[in-house]
């Protein structure tokens, strides 16, 4: 508790410089915005086993033709993803989460992919698992989600690290879709995040094993310390990349930096993973942004 406190004291001071540094700036946050899509596209679909890279989710959102066949499914599962990111980019702000925005964002996704389940909950005899357990009885599933809803929105006076963990936890325990739990899952973490006036997150691929170790200590512990870490350094690194470009920094490679000043690159990875530093990933590669200070610094 003390840790996701420290953590979240630390994300409140990054956002209100994030709120200083984007004053007049709309156009700018819109562009990072619109250039982040493909990342967050890519990397939650790769968690749930999509075989397209960085690269070539980017060249399809472009409508730019690739160099291999991919299957239909993949080609859909990319645009739209993308539609949803998108969609919550601009949308979440007007309209709080409800089961009707669950549904929609969902048939959003499934559209062409599965038409026959994209926009509605499990059936009777629709069970699922998940991992190690069965899923909720679908029977179960519109209550289940009503009440996490009302959990999440009556504890409204407490950090939104505790309270976008445990709702993602209890939405995937649920499991109240047949195919797209997952990446409705991490697209709703970024509906609440914009609603309440934070910067979206985007859950790593490299980061899935520890992921997946957040659902197996809440299915068994009821604890959520493991994604409180996964959403919180996630949240940070969102703010340092945001201020790196909205307050004019110069943007390099950790590699370059440690060149630079002539200290050890795999130490400040360390840093970076850890979040101890202002360093964030883009495109697969961390980089720093270095204030007027920081540049001249031996």
């Amino acid at each position: 508790m003390a840790k996701t406190l420290k953590v979240f004291s630390k994300i409140q001071s990054l956002r209100a410089r994030y709120y200083q540094a984007a004053v007049k700036k709309a156009s700018l946050l819109r562009l990072l915005s619109e250039a982040e899509v493909a990342e967050q596209v890519y990397n939650s679909n790769a968690i749930e086993n999509s075989t397209l890279n960085l690269e070539e989710t980017e060249k399809i959102l472009l409508q730019i033709n690739l160099d291999r066949y991919i299957s239909e499914r993949e080609l859909f599962e990319a645009k739209n993803l993308a539609r949803v990111v998108s969609y919550i980019n601009i949308k979440a702000k007007e309209k709080e989460l409800d089961l009707e925005m669950i549904l929609f964002l969902h048939k959003t996704l499934l559209s062409n992919i599965r038409d026959d389940v994209a926009g509605r909950f499990r059936n009777e005899d629709e069970w699922v698992r998940v991992g190690n357990h069965i899923a909720l009885d679908p029977k179960q599933v519109r209550t289940a989600l009503e009440a996490m809803l009302v959990q999440y929105n009556a504890t409204s006076n407490e950090n939104i690290i505790k309270r976008v963990s445990l709702l993602h936890l209890t939405f995937e325990h649920i499991h109240p879709f047949v195919d797209g739990n997952g990446r409705i899952g991490r697209a709703i973490n970024n509906y609440l995040l914009t609603r309440e006036g934070f910067v979206p997150i985007n859950i790593k691929f490299i980061d899935r094993a520890s992921y997946y170790d957040a659902f197996e200590e809440f299915d068994k512990q009821k604890k959520a310390a493991i994604m409180q870490e996964i959403i919180g350094k996630a949240l940070t690194n969102s703010y340092h990349k945001r201020l790196a470009y909205l307050e004019g920094m110069e943007i390099i490679t950790l590699s370059d930096y440690a060149k630079r000043k002539g200290i050890s690159h795999t130490n400040l990875i360390n840093k970076a993973h850890r979040q101890t530093i202002e360093a964030f990933l883009e495109k697969g590669a961390w980089k720093i942004g270095l204030s007027t200070s920081l540049r001249g610094a031996s």
